[in-house]
């Protein structure tokens, strides 16, 4: 299959998996500019509309205002309107479209990956993995949400469908040590890549600081520069949320870079611009659906178009 065709495969998916935000941006800027000038009441409806879509005050305000520059007291239709929004949308999330690539001279790439529970983190490791092993890169999965039974059980799940190793103990077993294990038995497999699972339980931030401090200082016996990436997954579904949430983990640690997962589950897949705005963290790759094939690598094009409820456009 030509890279074109893949494109345009996973650009379909993209666009029906944020069908619920483009149904709500392109609906609320068709009800604003029919027969309607860019006038200073479209500019403040158009602003509530992008508030209420989760593009974030800041963004909702600067993407009007590139609008009334160009734009102001002149006719104007909703198509014009969207492709405006994409293509400065796009200038926003260009900077942070950074892939997760996987340095094989580190021997192992240690990746560790946080996040509240019910973010899809321990998916999401299973769905790297997955695309590790197409690369045929070796991976060893590491258990470390060690008081969650469901999510050893799940990352057990993905260890055996990618024919990843697992390493796991008991619930309740220190995380710390079993990320030291897992990364002495990846040296020892020369192993590629190691995905490390985390707990995230917000509601005692001091347990989730002080375990997570732990794990990195670990971590950093075995190699002091590791872990060479620390990812935070974040739901789309939570919305603003998402926000504060990347606020609290960048207190507790060094966030590296963002996994939005559910981008499919609601009509806030624009947190991810209000998230690039705020914090410009690198977003390595998103999520709209169940499959390992419905994460991939973001850009800033795609997504910004897709979001728009726009075809894709040639590059």
């Amino acid at each position: 299959m030509s890279d074109e065709k893949k494109k345009g495969g996973w650009f379909s998916r993209l666009k029906a998996g944020l069908s619920r935000s483009s149904s709500k941006l392109g609906d609320g800027i068709g009800g604003i500019f029919t027969k309607k000038k860019l006038d200073d009441e479209s500019i403040e409806e158009l602003e509530d509309l992008l508030i209420t879509s989760d593009l974030g005050v800041a963004t909702a305000a600067k993407l009007t205002s590139n609008l009334a520059k160009t734009r102001f007291n002149k006719d104007i239709e909703p198509r014009e309107v969207s492709e405006a929004l994409a293509a400065d949308i796009q200038a926003i999330l260009d900077p942070v479209a950074k892939p997760l690539e996987i340095d094989r001279t580190k021997s192992p790439h240690i990746i560790l990956m946080v996040g509240v529970n019910g973010s899809g983190k321990t998916t999401t490791i299973g769905k790297l993995a997955t695309h590790y092993k197409a690369q045929d890169l070796k991976v060893v999965l590491a258990a470390g949400d060690t008081f969650r039974a469901a999510a050893v059980e799940q990352l057990q799940i993905w260890g055996d469908r990618t024919g990843c190793e697992v390493v796991a103990k008991e619930t309740g077993a220190d995380a710390a040590g079993l990320a030291y294990e897992a990364i002495e038995r990846a040296r020892a497999q020369q192993a590629d890549v190691v995905l490390i699972d985390t707990a995230g339980r917000l509601h005692n931030k001091s347990d989730l600081m002080a375990e997570l401090q732990k794990v990195i200082r670990v971590i950093r016996k075995l190699d002091e520069n590791a872990p060479h990436d620390t990812v935070l997954v974040l739901d789309a579904t939570t919305g603003q949320n998402a926000l504060s949430q990347v606020g609290t983990f960048k207190e507790l640690i060094e966030i590296s870079g963002l996994i939005v997962t559910k981008l499919d589950g609601s009509a806030r897949g624009g947190i991810l611009v209000a998230l690039a705005e705020k914090f410009g963290l690198p977003v390595h790759a998103i999520g709209v659906g169940e499959t390992a094939n419905d994460l991939r690598p973001f850009t800033a094009k795609d997504f910004s178009r897709s979001l728009m409820g726009l075809e894709n456009a040639s590059d």
